[in-house]
């Protein structure tokens, strides 16, 4: 399922503290349709002045995409390679490492006869050509991770080794971490924070910060605590519970020295997000009240690209291939 009932929802928001006091800026619509047929859950990432995505989700009964595109500028995209040899696609974990891009786990096959989750790990320069740097990475196979580039090192944090046939079981809440792809390190086999995947993680200020999720299937869980880590191994909750309503299937970046949660879903009742967040450090968070926002969506990808914050594809639904930006002036948050 990837296409849940929206059930309108009104959410009353006490005791948060808005930007209100001053205009937001709006996001811009850069295109209606970039090129790429619509999608969900791909890989996505930012490299050598072009945002970039790897792959993603069409349906559940239909083997992931296996195509690569870039664009250097959000509305003109160029394919790269139609098929790549990665076969995991649907919900990998993807980033920039070393000067080169990097692909590992994901999901393959839906639901269909033959799917299955992947502990591979993948590199490329270009986009075309990808090199197999671990064919058994050693953390055990699973999508919907997060991961992040952190002290001269690749680090895989969670994620799930199941996606529509797992149970809480298949959660894990190991951080694992790798200087080369190849060779991978058990950081710790308990975070302390609770098992879970489709969260996400991203760094500031010299610490990793795990945010959300949960699980989808067989029993819905989703969380919006944060958690923080100045290596890895040790994590402190810097707060149970985050003003965003908890969720899955989100996006979250650094843009402009602050963490951003953007979009997602959250079940009972089932409905996507439409609302964006920032936080200096993990703990007091505000809502951007933006006049212009993209529609509500969940598993679509977010770049940090040309000073910019850019979101793009997702299942609203249906799933599309809009492409969406966001510039905010660089003093337009003053003392806060």
């Amino acid at each position: 399922m990837k296409a849940p009932i929206l059930v309108p929802v009104v959410v009353l928001t006490l005791g948060v503290s808005a930007s209100s006091q001053k205009t937001a800026p709006d996001w811009v619509k850069v295109t209606d349709a970039a090129g790429w047929r619509p999608r969900d859950s791909p890989g996505e990432l930012v490299y050598r002045d072009q945002m970039w995505i790897f792959g993603g989700w069409f349906q559940s009964y239909e083997a992931p995409p296996r195509d690569v595109w870039c664009s250097g500028d959000g509305k003109t995209w160029r394919l790269v390679q139609k098929t790549a040899p990665w076969l995991h696609s649907d919900l990998p974990m993807t980033l920039v490492f070393d000067d080169k891009m990097w692909l590992m786990g994901g999901w393959y096959n839906g639901r269909l006869p033959g799917h299955s989750a992947s502990n591979q790990v993948w590199r490329s320069t270009d986009g075309a050509t990808w090199e197999q740097a671990a064919s058994d990475a050693g953390w055990s196979p699973r999508l919907a991770g997060a991961v992040v580039a952190f002290k001269g090192a690749m680090w895989l944090l969670g994620g799930t080794e199941d996606y529509y046939f797992g149970d809480e079981k298949s959660l894990k809440n190991d951080v694992w971490r790798s200087a080369d792809g190849q060779h991978w390190e058990q950081v710790t086999a308990d975070a302390g924070w609770a098992p879970r995947a489709y969260h996400q993680a991203v760094v500031l200020n010299d610490r990793i910060y795990v945010l959300g999720g949960g699980n989808y299937v067989p029993e819905y869980q989703a969380r919006n605590d944060v958690w923080a880590s100045e290596d890895g191994a040790h994590w402190t909750r810097v707060t149970e519970a985050a003003p965003w309503h908890p969720r899955l299937w989100f996006s979250s970046v650094v843009y402009r020295d602050r963490i951003w949660v953007l979009g997602g879903w959250s079940n009972n009742p089932s409905r996507n997000w439409r609302d964006a967040w920032y936080s200096s450090d993990g703990t007091t968070w505000k809502q951007l009240d933006s006049a212009v926002i993209w529609k509500e969506r969940h598993e679509h990808s977010a770049f940090v690209f040309q000073d910019r914050l850019w979101v793009a594809g997702g299942m609203t639904p249906p799933l599309n291939s809009e492409v969406w930006s966001l510039d905010i002036p660089t003093d337009w948050f003053g003392d806060e």
